[in-house]
């Protein structure tokens, strides 16, 4: 059987005219999972089918082992969310906010309570919580919304651009946060967002999103641990150094006093005879690997059939 915890056939999700899902084809593993993309990409749609606050235009989609279009509730009541928007009540206190909507995933009141307090402790806001919201910063209501999303001891948390309106300093603490909920409490997590660093800070697994489907889908490590190539950093005379290369058979790339070489062989005895015959001083050697970012605007780049 898979271990999928969301697994979606040829899904297509349409808005009157406006396609914004054109045939999804993804398995999401356990873990903290990246669903990467460009803004408009189709991430909070996929999402919300997910959710099952919307019915798709087509496919086949299961979470959790079951299809959220026909047993939404129950889908549900396993999967915490915190939306991308940040319009909580003002006049509420966040651990009545929080205590509500463990309420609503079928905790008992008095269950809720002690799990909302737990939550907000957990996030960083045990001495905040009895505080209205709408006298809270933007970082503040960020945690109250992931409060909100692990109370009720989900199996699956999904959460959208949870950095969105954070300073640097407040985006590191929420990162940190993701990923000690994602791995001490063993809960599986989708993190939606546009942005490459806290992907490839947190995320176990990543499936970049670009025109409505999916181009690419695996482990962190295996999008971005290929070897393509050899850096080498000289001093001066990389004109003479990567004219040794090219009689060598080696493909060159000049970026400034940076050379990046690709080819057969043995590409690291190459480099280093080249830089000793231009007899030039050497600053770097190493592999060139692929980057989530190289991988992100390959795919955002290719035609979508």
């Amino acid at each position: 059987m898979s271990s999928a915890i969301i697994s979606a056939r040829g899904v297509t999700k349409h808005w009157g005219s406006n396609v914004a899902l054109a045939g999804v084809d993804v398995d999401v593993e356990p873990g903290v999972t990246g669903l990467l993309g460009s803004n408009g990409a189709g991430k909070t749609t996929f999402l919300s089918l997910v959710l099952g606050l919307h019915r798709r235009t087509a496919g086949e989609l299961l979470v959790l082992g079951e299809d959220p279009e026909r047993s939404g509730a129950s889908v549900r009541a396993h999967i915490g969310y915190a939306p991308e928007h940040h319009n909580l009540p003002p006049d509420v206190q966040a651990a009545d906010l929080v205590r509500h909507l463990a309420q609503l995933h079928g905790l008992p009141r008095r269950t809720a309570n002690e799990r909302a307090s737990d939550a907000l402790w957990q996030v960083g806001l045990g001495e905040e919580r009895f505080r209205p919201i709408g006298t809270m910063s933007t970082g503040q209501r960020q945690r109250v919304k992931l409060a909100a999303a692990i109370a009720h001891d989900p199996k699956l948390v999904l959460l959208d651009e949870p950095t969105d309106g954070l300073d640097p300093v407040q985006r590191d603490d929420m990162l940190a946060l993701i990923r000690r909920i994602g791995s001490d409490f063993g809960i599986d997590i989708v993190l939606s967002s546009h942005l490459l660093d806290e992907v490839d800070r947190v995320c176990d697994n990543v499936i970049i999103v670009a025109g409505g489907v999916v181009s690419r889908a695996g482990s962190l490590e295996e999008l971005r641990g290929a070897v393509t190539g050899l850096v080498i950093e000289v001093d001066d005379g990389i004109e003479g150094v990567a004219r040794q290369l090219v009689a060598a058979g080696c493909t060159v790339e000049r970026d400034g006093m940076r050379l990046v070489i690709t080819g057969d062989g043995a590409l690291h005895d190459l480099a280093r005879d080249a830089v000793a015959d231009a007899g030039v001083g050497l600053r770097r050697l190493g592999d060139r690997q692929v980057t989530l970012e190289d991988v992100f605007l390959e795919a955002n780049h290719e035609p979508v059939a």
